[in-house]
């Protein structure tokens, strides 16, 4: 009989668990006990509501506004194939987000540039025609418009001058033009940087994110942990897709294009300065008798120019210094609006934040002195 008792203890030991497992059902045959027709138990009423944490309540809340107000845009244009004299459509995808009620869109340049055909997908699928009103190629901006016949939601614009590294992000848009409508979060990674656009052209003061950006996402919006757009979603680094290094245009330089379209009716472009430079510095400047910190020597200045209206001068002659000719003679441009020239880039840069009718002011260093300068932009011809 003591033999026994460890068996039998053992056997206590389970049917206990059993009764106590079952419900206090146990009915001393082992099978399974059912509870409602389920293997398990259901969990507590009150643990069947999702419990978010504040950050991913933020997310849902902004995605659930700003999504409603994110666009899908497709752009067609027809193009020649000269070697078999055929015109063939190209098509092409992006992103935008809706400005106001009446139906006003933010987007890229690039997306729409070239584009015979828009049209904007809202995030009910629906579909509509656009029109260009206007476009800012220097800082890649576009403003089209859709007739939706009713009152569409739109995003407020915050204030990209404040953004700082570390802040949270969200990005929505239309990677690949097949995803519409993804949600990506991530942080600000630095401000102020400067990017080369496949067509040369300098992008300046962008900001840098994280947050997973792909094709098809350009033209939408960067939003902050309030649900304001900081930026517009422009580019990324590399040509394959998202690998941590997306730019966006900040908002405040698409606001003064908004502010003239609101005031004229149009969009105006800054004609260029009309001048020609090389970058300067260090030896070879002091070898020129020009500062050695550095600058922009003016080679040629067009004719009919706002530069040649307000007496800047080109090169006048041909030096030899080392091994180099070298236009010389020309005005030497040390600052502009007051900032010392640190690179080729320190005028386009002026001139990317400047509309027609604003003062560009350039301190020229001209027969061995120092001289100012204040140049009235002009506006370039509309093109019809």
């Amino acid at each position: 009989m003591k033999a026994l008792r460890p068996f039998l203890w053992a056997a206590a030991m389970v049917a206990g668990f059993l009764y106590v497992t079952s419900g206090g059902h146990w009915d001393g045959v082992l099978r399974p006990v059912r509870n409602a027709g389920r293997m398990w138990s259901e969990p507590a009423a009150a643990a069947s509501t999702p419990v978010y944490t504040a950050d991913e309540q933020n997310n849902i809340e902004i995605y659930r506004s700003a999504s409603e107000a994110t666009v899908n845009i497709t752009s067609k244009a027809f193009r020649q194939d000269w070697f078999f004299q055929t015109v063939y459509p190209v098509e092409g995808a992006g992103s935008g987000f809706i400005l106001n009620a009446d139906g006003e869109i933010l987007t890229n340049n690039h997306v729409v540039a070239g584009a015979s055909q828009l049209t904007v997908t809202l995030a009910d699928k629906k579909t509509f025609k656009a029109r260009l009103l206007g476009t800012d190629p220097r800082n890649d901006l576009a403003l089209i418009k859709i007739e939706a016949g009713r009152k569409l939601p739109a995003l407020r614009l915050g204030d990209s001058d404040g953004v700082v590294v570390g802040q949270k992000v969200l990005a929505i848009g239309n990677p690949f033009g097949q995803f519409a409508g993804t949600l990506t979060t991530g942080i600000v990674s630095s401000v102020g940087r400067t990017i080369q656009t496949e067509d040369s052209r300098q992008l300046e003061d962008m900001i840098q994110t994280d947050a997973a950006i792909n094709p098809g996402n350009s033209g939408g919006p960067l939003l902050d942990s309030r649900g304001s757009v900081i930026g517009i979603n422009t580019a990324i680094y590399g040509e394959q897709g998202n690998i941590g290094l997306g730019f966006a245009m900040p908002i405040n330089r698409a606001k003064t294009m908004l502010e003239e379209f609101q005031q004229r009716g149009h969009i105006s472009q800054l004609a260029p300065l009309g001048i020609q430079t090389l970058f300067v510095s260090g030896d070879l400047a002091e070898a020129m008798r020009l500062p050695a910190s550095g600058g922009l020597l003016i080679l040629r200045v067009d004719p009919g120019s706002a530069a040649e209206e307000f007496g800047l001068r080109g090169s006048r002659r041909v030096a030899i210094v080392g091994n180099y000719e070298i236009p010389v003679g020309g005005d030497f441009i040390t600052a502009v609006d007051g900032k010392p020239v640190e690179s080729k880039q320190s005028l386009s840069q002026a001139l990317s934040r400047k509309r027609p009718g604003d003062l560009l002011e350039l301190t020229l260093y001209r027969d061995g002195r120092n001289e100012r300068v204040r140049i009235k932009l002009r506006e370039a011809p509309q093109v019809l």
